[in-house]
């Protein structure tokens, strides 16, 4: 059983971590490129404002929610970037507000979900627990961004958990997204913790195997980071493969980052 109460702890304060690196920023400081052609640091959180407040309806609005599919159906390629481009004019210190106030909103909403209930979402529905680590992943994701954009190393921390597991769990998606047949065999992933401790995905005996930091991991299938940049590694040509279509987040294929470009 997932213990719901920890994945929204987790998901809180993945949400305040970065909200440490934003909160002292001048005004001027978020109009900051990030590493996300196009997006500054405004657009990173605004996004994240906006999609925590949709998540928020969806959990507590279900007819509200199928409203805003069909608005978003006509420019599906574009609303999210839209949403982001809109929430960036938001005047910094009210945007923060704003997605501190959403964010525990979104924490309390799904907590108050019903043991069992599927919350609609744009692509397949989801349960509160896969909601939950949904939204983390993404927090860190565009936290990466906003750190790389203002020079900040992070400190992995066990949340990585949630990100690998999605990473490990979309596998068949991101082939999918790029016209291509998964696999029928499963791979094996075994990460190394952050603590030193292994975590680990499929079968012991596959042949098609992933290994390494789970940081690493998690950067690439955010794709944050480029494989070539990356302490992974890999045996066999289809995990091989999957790695360089590797994308935790919905929508279509990512452009990823170029090699070297944080070195």
């Amino acid at each position: 059983m997932v213990d719901i109460e920890a994945v929204l702890a987790d998901l809180a304060a993945e949400g305040d971590e970065l909200d440490l690196l934003v909160a002292d920023l001048e005004p001027a400081a978020w109009q900051r490129d990030t590493p996300a052609a196009g997006w500054t640091i405004a657009h990173q959180i605004g996004h994240l404002n906006w999609t925590d407040k949709v998540a928020a309806i969806a959990a507590t609005d279900a007819e509200k929610f199928q409203e805003l599919v069909r608005e978003a159906l006509p420019k599906v390629l574009t609303f999210v970037d839209e949403a982001a481009e809109e929430a960036a004019k938001t005047p910094a210190p009210e945007l923060l507000a704003d997605w501190r106030n959403d964010r525990k909103a979104l924490v309390d909403a799904l907590r108050r979900v019903p043991a069992g209930t599927k919350l609609p979402w744009f692509g397949p529905p989801m349960s509160v627990a896969s909601m939950a680590t949904a939204r983390l992943m993404e927090t860190w994701a565009h936290g990466q961004d906003v750190a790389d954009a203002l020079g900040v190393t992070r400190t992995p921390t066990p949340r990585l958990r949630h990100v690998a597991h999605i990473g490990v769990r979309t596998r068949n998606f991101a082939y999918l997204t790029h016209g291509k047949d998964a696999p029928a065999e499963e791979f094996r992933v075994e990460l190394t913790a952050p603590d030193g401790s292994l975590w680990t995905w499929g079968p012991e005996d596959a042949a098609q195997r992933i290994s390494g930091p789970a940081l690493d991991f998690c950067q690439l299938v955010t794709q944050r980071r480029h494989i070539d940049d990356l302490a992974l590694e890999v045996q066999g040509a289809d995990a091989l493969e999957w790695l360089g279509l590797a994308q935790a987040f919905a929508g279509p294929p990512g452009s990823g980052r170029t090699a070297g470009q944080f070195a």
